[in-house]
């Protein structure tokens, strides 16, 4: 029998817990439910825990230092994340599984935005705010993934065990996303039901500080993995502002052949040289970044 786990990262969700894991353990009664508690103030691991459910701890606060645990500590052939919300059903559970165990899946996104998602979200910002990360990442790494920010995801053994989990909090599912497409993980995307919050339990999402650090981690990571395209778009944009600066110099020296405006002329002169090495810069971090793609699949492959 494969070993399927189901990890639900928590922090206060005493209203919700005991629901999430009847559901999860009567959709996969073969899987281990793992809650990991994150600094609750309630009695949400308690309840977790009367639920039958493993309960374990982690004390620094984010979702992505959760997330780095779990992965760390849990060993499985089938990774089950989802939210301890009750926002997302577990009648879709089984059929993800599947797709990892027996269609080689590494990555099983829960679709929430072709599903029910903009009609039972209710979140001011929440919906402009994916289609504008689902814009800029399949933009960027020229993908068609309909939904970077679920909380409900799939996972195979391979992928965990060797995915650095770099960041904090709730940009860890794009980091996750991003990771998958660049290093050409297999990934499947399942439609899900999404349903809001139900009464009194409240989301810990802060609309713009969180997606302030999404646009954040979506920049950098935009750099790490696509450098010669990152940087060639801002030696492109100093080249064009240079050469602005430049025209009307060259024009007046070409009409009575002297340069009245030097220091705008050294201003052009230094932004050109700038924008050249950053060009330079994109081409060498360019070759670094395919030499690591190469040395990562060489790693998975003798793993």
């Amino acid at each position: 029998m494969p070993i399927i786990a189901v990890l639900i990262p928590c922090y206060n969700e005493n209203i919700t817990i005991k629901k999430v894991i009847k559901d999860y353990s009567e959709a996969l009664p073969e899987a281990d439910i793992y809650v990991y508690d994150n600094n609750s103030t309630d009695n949400t691991a308690e309840i977790a825990q009367k639920s039958g459910a493993i309960v374990r701890y982690e004390r620094r606060q984010g979702k992505g230092n959760v997330m780095r645990t779990m992965f760390r500590e849990i060993d499985a052939d089938c990774y089950l994340i989802v939210d301890g919300d009750d926002t997302y059903s577990a009648e879709d559970a089984r059929v993800m599984v599947n797709l990892v165990l027996s269609e080689n899946a590494d990555m099983v996104i829960g679709d929430r935005l072709s599903s029910t998602y903009f009609t039972e979200n209710k979140r001011l910002f929440h919906n402009t705010g994916n289609r504008l990360v689902r814009f800029l990442i399949n933009k960027i790494f020229q993908s068609n993934i309909k939904d970077i920010m679920t909380g409900y995801r799939a996972f195979s053994k391979v992928f965990v065990k060797n995915y650095p989990v770099i960041s904090k909090g709730f940009e860890i599912e794009t980091e996750m996303t991003i990771h998958a497409l660049d290093k050409n993980f297999n990934i499947r995307e399942v439609p899900v039901i999404y349903k809001d919050r139900p009464e009194g339990s409240n989301s810990k999402l802060n609309t713009f500080s969180d997606g302030y650090k999404v646009l954040k981690t979506i920049a950098s990571l935009f750099r790490d993995y696509k450098p010669y395209v990152f940087f060639s778009l801002i030696a492109a944009g100093g080249i064009l502002f240079a050469t602005m600066l430049f025209i009307p110099i060259l024009l007046e020296f070409l009409n009575t052949g002297i340069v009245p405006r030097f220091p705008t002329l050294i201003v052009a002169v230094t932004i050109y040289i700038i924008s050249i090495l950053m060009w330079i810069c994109g081409i060498i971090l360019e070759v670094i970044v395919n030499k690591h793609r190469q040395l990562y699949e060489i790693m998975l492959n003798k793993n």
